[in-house]
């Protein structure tokens, strides 16, 4: 099926607002997919490493709701889509309260990530780290620092709607400690096998991909799963919904993750994007798997 999304590739180009990341070839494509057996069916440039960008906004999700409860994320994160880009400050300013409208665009993962327990971003990142480490099932998962660097230096309009917030009452402290915390958030690195794991976990309402007990509470991983329904692929969702009809969620690394409800995980890479942020080749990928095997929803 690599074959046949391969030539998508030179239509995109991968990201290079954030200097790391433009060092990736815009040729790789791979996939992995999980059914909750040993190993992945895997194709490609699946063993590759690539940081998990916007994908980690799924996972901050799913831990701030685990620390707080959805009264606290909630109140300082809305519930609807946005027709918008996903690192557009317009809604923050044109909505009362301005708080962002939900927790996968920049602004609200902001938000989000400003929740995560901790004594110190130290802490923060390390207990965000265990958990990618136990959903995947990978315990030498680490994130980047290469890239982490790399977007901290360039993260000026995140800075921006930091303070913006910030002003509003949406986040308070140290703006600089909490996009220190958010680029290496984004810089967690895996590869396809990882994704499509942490994409079963989320499948199963939870549950750990290769034991019988729940890492995420069921009512947090259904709400997780419908925010990467109706926002998961930026202001491309409603139509990837139509094409494809599963939750998923994008980075501009080029990663998707996929979680078939009840069914499987799957894990992609293609760093060639389109103009939306999203992977060219990974999204024509799920087209045609959701199409041939049936896996839409909806």
């Amino acid at each position: 099926m690599i074959k046949k999304v391969k030539g998508y590739t030179k239509n995109g180009k991968v990201a290079d607002y954030i200097p790391a990341l433009s060092k990736a070839d815009p040729n790789d494509v791979g996939i992995a997919i999980f059914d909750g057996n040993k190993t992945c069916f895997s194709e490609g440039e699946h063993h590759k490493l690539f940081t998990l960008q916007s994908i980690s906004k799924v996972l901050t999700l799913a831990l701030a709701l685990m620390d707080h409860g959805e009264d606290v994320v909630f109140s300082k994160v809305g519930m609807e889509p946005t027709g918008d880009p996903f690192n557009s400050i317009a809604k923050l300013e044109s909505h009362i309260p301005s708080k962002p409208l939900n927790p996968m665009i920049n602004a609200g993962a902001l938000a989000v990530s400003s929740l995560i327990k901790g004594s110190s971003n130290e802490e923060k990142l390390e207990r965000l780290i265990q958990f990618v480490r136990e959903l995947s099932g990978n315990s030498l998962i680490t994130y980047n620092q290469e890239v982490a660097k790399s977007e901290f230096e360039t993260a000026d309009l995140n800075r921006s709607l930091s303070y913006f917030m910030k002003q509003h009452g949406v986040i308070s402290g140290d703006i600089d400690v909490l996009l220190d915390f958010y680029t290496k958030q984004c810089a967690i690195e895996v590869n396809c096998e990882d994704l499509a794991k942490i994409g079963y976990s989320l499948a199963q309402q939870g549950e750990h991909p290769q034991k019988s007990y729940s890492i995420i509470p069921f009512e947090i991983a259904r709400l997780v799963k419908t925010f990467m329904v109706t926002c998961g692929m930026y202001n491309a969702s409603g139509e990837f919904a139509i094409r494809v009809g599963i939750p998923a969620k994008s980075g501009v690394s080029g990663g998707i993750v996929g979680a078939v409800p009840g069914g499987i995980g799957i894990g992609i890479y293609g760093p060639a994007l389109d103009e939306k942020g999203n992977s060219i080749a990974g999204m024509k990928l799920l087209e045609l798997l959701s199409a041939k095997h049936h896996l839409s929803i909806f």
